[in-house]
């Protein structure tokens, strides 16, 4: 799969689900500022931390699959299905990213201060997350050429 941006994408949600996922993201916001004043920032930034609009995103991105495939006359469960897991997986490599760069900003910045610290958490996050990505697209094309399509999407269906 090529990771490329297509903005065409933003007209096929209607309002309603724009709505749903500031609602969602905005909960998980106050959950974190209420966890912080009672346990303290480091609990809050570990709620902060949940991907807020993952759970809305995913249900939103297998629906407008499914609707578009049906439109064509086809099914449509498999390839939502198959949007939305690649939306998790691009998820989890961002939020193992995040984690490295708020454990660098943590431990660098009482030495070396603001601009070091941030400018080396970033350049790690990017990093990082690159590596598992292409890890993941090197691990995906070495399963589809041993086991070949039907096997790998096989387990959607």
């Amino acid at each position: 799969m090529r990771v490329k941006i297509d903005t065409s994408v933003l007209s096929l949600s209607r309002w309603n689900d724009y709505a749903f996922r500031f609602f969602f993201g905005g909960c998980i916001t106050v959950i974190a500022g209420l966890a912080a004043t009672k346990f303290g920032p480091a609990i809050g930034g570990v709620f902060l931390a949940f991907p807020a609009i993952f759970p809305a995103g995913a249900t939103l991105i297998e629906k407008n699959e499914r609707e578009k495939k049906q439109k064509e006359g086809l099914k449509g469960e498999t390839r939502g299905r198959q949007a939305a897991s690649i939306d998790a997986a691009g998820a989890s490599i961002g939020t193992l990213g995040l984690f490295i760069f708020a454990l660098l900003v943590w431990r660098l910045l009482p030495q070396h201060g603001t601009y070091i610290s941030t400018l080396a958490a970033t350049a790690s996050w990017f990093g990082i997350s690159v590596l598992f990505w292409l890890i993941r697209k090197h691990s995906y094309q070495r399963r589809k050429a041993r086991l070949g399509d039907k096997a790998i999407l096989g387990r959607w269906r």
